[in-house]
């Protein structure tokens, strides 16, 4: 609703990876940089890092877009935690190879095939696997395994790994000496700095078609990065909260008084959403049942107080919205 409250041609923070909004932050060059250089080697593994939210998928697509793709195939995938020949039978699916049935040696000779089969046609074989610190020790050596597979010296399946922070930790283990051994090059993707992170909000918002409306008066940006950490997930759902806050007030200029209170809001839902009864503590036979009785009538308190709060906001909200279908149907 917001976007067309501002004239904007798109939303411009959602939340879905969008090659069409990268945004070239100092980190994110340098990342691209490696990204690049790992490529043009066509060897070994690349390896990502970054904070939830840090860009690590947006990158990647990024520069998907950027390649002839008609000179590659390539696979994505997001694990979770899988054994070794789970993830065998994943990769498999990216490549579209068929698996039904097969055992893990019939499943590994078809996937051997597959790749020399594309390198001998003259196209590259790319793997992208994303939550790559869900791994196993048995499903990273696995990934080791196929990357044996060498046509004139030079490996034909090469492999992007994407993990968050505790992914580095894992690569240290002495178990995987073997496959640092292979990696070509690797990055830590930080967060935005204060300046880069008022250069992504007018970025996003160029992107969507942004002609000034809403205007952001300057105090807004400290406010922004103090929030968000530079992280550039959390400047979305924060951007998104906030425009669609100034569409709610009919707002066409918004300041950091309404920054900070579109992230108080953020906050107190998150705690009334992630706040366990009674803080995980542990109760006797006796008296759990009341003690859960006014847990209950807590939690239903605060959500009580966060609704009358917000009350004024909802309710112009569906006013609005009624005024929207009222319009179409006339």
């Amino acid at each position: 609703m917001y976007a067309k409250f501002y004239g904007l041609a798109i939303p411009p923070f959602q939340l879905t990876p969008d090659a069409r909004f990268f945004f070239e932050s100092t980190v994110h060059r340098q990342a691209m940089a490696y990204l690049v250089y790992g490529l043009h080697h066509a060897e070994g593994f690349i390896i990502i890092t970054g904070e939830v939210g840090a860009g690590k998928t947006i990158l990647v697509d990024n520069l998907l877009s950027t390649i002839d793709q008609s000179n590659f195939i390539i696979a994505k995938i997001v694990t979770t935690q899988l054994a070794g020949d789970d993830l065998l039978h994943l990769v498999a699916g990216g490549f579209g190879i068929a698996q039904e049935g097969l055992a893990k040696g019939s499943l590994l000779q078809r996937i051997n095939d597959f790749v020399l089969t594309q390198q001998r046609n003259g196209r590259r074989v790319l793997l992208i696997v994303d939550e790559a610190q869900n791994l196993s020790f048995e499903a990273l050596e696995e990934l080791r395994m196929l990357s044996n597979i060498v046509v004139d010296r030079t490996m034909a399946l090469q492999s992007f790994l994407l993990g968050q922070p505790q992914f580095r930790a894992i690569l240290g283990s002495p178990r995987l000496e073997q496959l640092r051994q292979r990696v070509t090059a690797a990055y830590h993707l930080g967060p935005l700095s204060e300046a880069e992170t008022k250069a992504y909000v007018e970025h996003r918002l160029r992107r969507a078609d942004w002609k000034g409306d809403p205007e952001l008066a300057e105090d807004c940006f400290p406010m922004i990065y103090r929030h968000t950490g530079g992280v550039p997930r959390q400047i979305n759902t924060l951007c998104s909260r906030l425009l669609l806050f100034g569409f709610l007030e009919q707002l066409h200029t918004l300041q950091a008084n309404a920054v900070d209170k579109v992230a108080h809001d953020l906050r107190e839902e998150m705690a009334v959403v992630t706040t366990e009864p009674g803080g995980g503590s542990t109760h006797d036979e006796t008296n759990g049942k009341s003690q859960a009785v006014a847990e209950i009538a807590e939690r239903l308190r605060v959500l009580e107080d966060h609704v009358e709060r917000h009350g004024r906001i909802i309710k112009r909200a569906i006013e609005i919205a009624a005024s929207y279908f009222q319009s179409g149907r006339q």
